[in-house]
């Protein structure tokens, strides 16, 4: 089994952006929204984009902002993938990959099973769990009840296609519990922040080797002989 791929996310500085590549990262997240603790002014975005450029997946995380301004936003700083954490509709999602040719992640924030089966309706390309704490769309540090994430293999594949929609596993994920996260989820990535973080968007260098580390820890597990010699 291979492990899932791993977003760092709040991404503020180059030499962040540097390690998370370095450690394979797949995404690397830049929150857009303004009034986040994590927040990079666009031109800023646009500096850390360039210096990713084809090495990542470069990601701008969006609350409830106008279509023009997501268009805009993903123009000038170069992203690759947009995220949404507000209550952006389908049509919303739909019309913003339209429009930038970025592919989209739509976020959930878990209360219940009821909030994943809602993302049903999102034909994205990628769908994202979060956990939810009232009137805050992310970012928390706080975890979720991981068991309510097996109502997402329920969701049918969208219309012609024959896979469902990849889940992201996010919230209050860290080096100490990402791998029970994993086990519990089988996610197609991991989406860390806080989790490795010395304070909001100022990463913690050794924090987020020790993620990587657990999160490729996970296929060597899953690969290794049983008691009787076979594979696990």
């Amino acid at each position: 089994m291979k492990a899932p791929k791993i977003k760092f996310c709040g991404i503020t500085r180059e030499q962040d952006a540097e390690l998370a590549v370095s450690l394979d990262a797949w995404a690397v997240g830049m929150i857009m929204w303004p009034h986040s603790p994590r927040a990079v002014p666009l031109d800023r975005a646009a500096g850390l984009a360039a210096l990713l450029k084809r090495r990542a997946e470069i990601v701008g995380v969006f609350v409830n902002q106008t279509l023009d301004e997501v268009t805009g936003i993903a123009d000038a700083a170069g992203l690759t993938m947009l995220q949404f954490h507000g209550d952006e509709g389908p049509v919303f999602c739909s019309e913003a990959a339209r429009r930038t040719g970025c592919k989209v992640i739509r976020a959930a924030r878990v209360h219940s099973a009821a909030d994943i089966q809602a993302l049903a309706a999102y034909h994205t390309d990628f769908h994202l769990l979060d956990s939810y704490r009232p009137g805050v769309p992310g970012g928390t540090g706080e975890t979720f009840a991981w068991d309510l994430a097996a109502s997402h293999r329920r969701i049918a594949p969208p219309k012609g296609k024959g896979q469902r929609v990849p889940l992201i596993l996010s919230g209050g994920l860290t080096p100490a519990n990402v791998a029970g996260a994993i086990a519990a989820v089988k996610p197609f990535a991991v989406d860390v922040a806080s989790g490795v973080e010395s304070a909001p968007g100022y990463k913690d260098g050794e924090k987020m080797r020790a993620f990587a580390a657990a999160v490729a820890a996970t296929a060597a597990e899953a690969d290794a002989p049983d008691e009787v010699g076979h594979a696990a």
